[in-house]
């Protein structure tokens, strides 16, 4: 995978992405979330909606609202309830009290959205587009002229993690598919640099995770394995802040395989269950 960087952004401020685009980076830096959360704010028809409040933080809430003129929203919408997405919802409700759109079923306990969204509604102009796999509750936003806010699903500068139980990996590589049949121009991820000729990007990342998937069964054919066994065969120079985080995108793959019939449970470890070459519904790319 070729992967996209950016120098640190400036903290605080409302910086430009596109005409009537702009984001604020929160002060949340970390091996799982780049630079921090971008927040976008978006102005619309409707008036100025805010896109993934971020991380419960004052600095990043005060960021917010000055760049908001005070808290004059419209709207916030909100692309899944990972606690950097979700933890500044209720300090912005409190200080504007704009109603909060968000996938109707989330497992977050403390949060309902004010305006539940299904695939496909339509909200201040951005069409919701639910994608799970990284979480049953997350929604990539299209917007105007082929602008899609694409949240943790698409990130330019790493793939994304899928830790069950709720990350779901044959949900993700559904969720994959379907943006593949979209035509949108230009990703404007969760985390990181915007994504251009997102396209080709999406298919070397489904590429890459259906290569993951077959090396996985081809080490379970050698002999049964557990999934720490199996990351640190298949991911041995990844940065050791970072393996636990494979080795929950290797227990997702088991559980699809495990699902597809080709890998079983065997005690605490797994065994190839047949060695067949994967269904052709795993290997099209469109």
């Amino acid at each position: 995978m070729a992967f996209l960087t950016e120098p640190e952004p400036h903290r605080g401020a409302a910086l430009p992405v596109l005409p009537g685009i702009r984001r604020v980076v929160a002060p949340n830096p970390g091996p799982m979330t780049y630079h921090g959360t971008n927040t976008y704010l978006i102005e619309t028809a409707d008036g100025l909606v805010l896109l993934d409040p971020g991380p419960d933080n004052a600095d990043h809430v005060a960021a917010l609202l000055a760049a908001s003129d005070g808290g004059r929203l419209a709207m916030i919408l909100l692309s899944h309830t990972h606690i950097d997405h979700v933890g500044a919802v209720a300090a912005l409700r409190a200080a504007t009290g704009v109603a909060v759109a968000a996938y109707k079923t989330n497992p977050h306990p403390d949060f309902s959205p004010d305006i539940p969204l299904d695939h496909g509604d339509v909200v201040a102009g951005f069409t919701a587009v639910h994608t799970p796999g990284h979480a049953p509750d997350h929604l990539c936003f299209a917007f105007a002229d082929g602008v899609l806010f694409s949240a943790d699903h698409v990130m330019a500068w790493s793939t994304s993690v899928v830790s069950p139980p709720s990350g779901d990996m044959a949900a993700y590589f559904a969720s994959l598919r379907l943006l593949l049949g979209r035509d949108d121009r230009v990703y404007l991820p969760g985390h990181g640099p915007a994504l251009t000729r997102p396209r080709p990007y999406v298919r070397d990342l489904l590429s890459h995770r259906i290569a993951r998937e077959n090396a996985i069964a081809a080490a379970l054919a050698a002999g049964p394995a557990d999934t720490h066994a199996l990351m640190d065969a298949l991911y041995s120079k990844l940065d050791p802040m970072l393996r636990r985080a494979a080795e929950r995108n290797v227990l997702a793959h088991l559980l699809k395989l495990e699902a597809e019939g080709r890998v079983a449970r065997d005690g605490g470890a797994w065994r190839a269950e047949s060695v067949a070459c994967p269904p052709a519904a795993s290997q099209a790319l469109l």
